[in-house]
């Protein structure tokens, strides 16, 4: 005689607390990068900045993705006192400008001085991770656009196409896409830019190898071996937007070299002098 297994409800109940609790839980905290594959993908492409030191930057997932499915990487760094400077810090919003990328990362390192304590942090070390990760990085997205025109600035429909049919003659490294914010990149820095309210975007670039700015206080005129130099206002642009728009000041920073980071002391450099001419400042 063969007896049929049975289950009693006390064995149902267990069965299910084991399932539930391997389960992700709603609303649960999103999965640090020191647990995620993201990194090994990035130091790949990225100069001077090992998985390992990915993984300690302390980023987590946005919860926005690129077209591609890789994440938006954040890391929301809260002062001493409620009344600090809020900046928001980006980089690699072109993704064949690599050193952008790499220099967030590396002051992601600096983040527990003093002078870096006395502000608000968002930093978002890459805004085009498509871009970057592509078989040849790129300067747009994985649609081809260029995020850096994507920017509702005023009168958007008329000057943005304009500008790059009759400028650029079309290049289409700086296509600015066929309405403003239509990529999830650049909807999430406009996001952001609501949420978290900045007093200052630091935006980084390369290879011009000046400094840029946009808004109504006084530029910065050094940050190590950076001089000031305007670089123009295009349409679409988040200097243009941000800056000049919502009134919320953008240093452009443009580094010399899109692939090779400056040495360490520059590095280094850059972040203090821009560190006491935000305090000054702002």
């Amino acid at each position: 005689m063969i007896r049929k297994k049975t289950t009693t409800p006390r064995c149902r109940l267990l069965a299910a607390a084991l399932l539930a609790s391997s389960l992700p839980l709603a609303g649960a905290a999103p999965q640090p990068a020191q647990e995620a594959p993201w990194c090994d993908r990035l130091a790949t492409r990225l100069p001077n900045i090992s998985a390992a030191e990915c993984r300690q930057s302390a980023l987590a997932p946005s919860g926005v993705k690129s077209h591609r499915g890789f994440p938006i990487l954040e890391r929301d760094i809260a002062p001493a006192k409620a009344d600090a400077p809020r900046v928001l810090l980006l980089g690699g919003i072109h993704g064949d400008e690599l050193t952008a990328s790499a220099l967030v990362f590396e002051w992601l390192k600096q983040m527990d001085t003093p002078a870096a304590q006395a502000m608000h942090w968002k930093v978002a070390p890459l805004l085009n991770p498509d871009g970057l990760l592509a078989a040849r990085p790129q300067r747009v997205n994985a649609r081809g656009v260029d995020l850096n025109r994507n920017f509702p600035t005023p009168g958007w429909q008329q000057e943005a196409p304009r500008y790059w049919a009759k400028v650029t003659r079309s290049d289409p490294r700086r296509y600015p896409g066929k309405k403003p914010l239509s990529e999830p990149e650049s909807r999430w820095i406009n996001d952001t830019i609501e949420r978290f309210r900045p007093d200052l975007i630091v935006s980084v670039h390369a290879p011009f190898g000046v400094l840029d700015f946009d808004g109504h206080i006084d530029p910065p005129s050094k940050f190590g071996r950076l001089v000031y130099r305007s670089v123009g206002v295009y349409p679409g642009s988040l200097g243009n937007y941000s800056g000049r728009h919502k009134q919320v000041p953008v240093i452009t920073i443009e580094l010399p070299h899109a692939l090779a980071m400056p040495p360490d002391a520059e590095v280094r450099r850059i972040w203090h002098d821009m560190l006491q001419w935000i305090g000054r400042n702002l």
